[in-house]
């Protein structure tokens, strides 16, 4: 159902089981998927493909161009995956050129009240943005990776899966996967025990995960140190050597 007070372009491909409030404009280039819910006084502006079974909050501005200087007015995407949840006042802007030309938000997101994704970022499945998180451009936040209410997140940094990224910090390094951090500048407060429990980690991988933790940043190793004696001292279980892995393809240093 369109409210008769929304603004639809004839160009945007709406599927016929989609519900759009009042007041709001969808541009051209506009795709939404089954099942979808626009509350009222919603933008969504060209090149936005919203997936199925996702709901939108009034007042929430998706795919606006970037706010980025090297911006030429190229054509560039907003994605976002199916049932993911877009709160009030959220921006999310579209992609530049130089970083692939796609912002994308996975499956099942949930971004709370006026959280902001820039230019070029990527979430994975899962995710949660709590309120007023802003995330600069170039950002890769991993599967089931919780951020906090007032996080800032530097531009190209990426945040690990499963990480739990503590209110009011500031994030400038990588934060590993599978950790707690929090902070104005963010530091690690150990592994995300709870959440991992949550999620149904066993208890011989949590304790795996805990020994490989104390070797890399309770004993004082550089980190290529650390690597190599977690390699000869802990069982290598596919979340050890995806934490290594993180860690060995850091670009902008790691949060310790």
């Amino acid at each position: 159902m369109i409210h008769p007070t929304a603004i639809v372009d004839p160009k945007a491909e709406v599927d016929s089981n989609v519900t759009i409030g009042p007041y709001t404009i969808i541009r051209e280039n506009v795709h939404i998927g089954a099942g979808s819910v626009i509350g009222p006084h919603v933008v969504i502006e060209p090149f936005v493909t919203i997936g199925p079974n996702c709901q939108v909050f009034q007042y929430a501005a998706i795919g606006a161009v970037p706010q980025a200087l090297n911006f030429k007015n190229e054509t560039t995407y907003v994605k976002i995956g199916r049932g993911s949840i877009i709160r009030e006042f959220v921006t999310i802007h579209r992609g530049t050129q130089e970083g692939g030309g796609v912002t994308e938000i996975g499956e099942d997101n949930l971004l709370m009240a006026y959280s902001h994704v820039a230019h070029d970022c990527q979430t994975g499945r899962r995710v949660i943005m709590s309120n007023n998180t802003t995330l600069a451009g170039h950002i890769h936040i991993g599967d089931y990776a919780t951020i906090g209410g007032l996080v800032a997140i530097h531009q190209y940094v990426r945040v690990g899966k499963h990480a739990f990224v503590g209110g009011k910090s500031a994030v400038v390094k990588d934060i590993p996967p599978y950790v707690i951090a929090a902070g104005d500048r963010a530091k690690l407060h150990g592994l995300n025990t709870v959440g991992l429990k949550r999620q149904g980690f066993s208890v011989e991988t949590l304790s795996q995960m805990k020994k490989m933790y104390r070797i890399i940043f309770r004993i004082g190793l550089t980190l290529n140190e650390a690597i190599e004696r977690v390699k000869a001292e802990v069982e290598l279980v596919p979340e050890v050597v995806d934490f290594i892995q993180f860690l060995k393809t850091s670009n902008r240093g790691v949060t310790r």
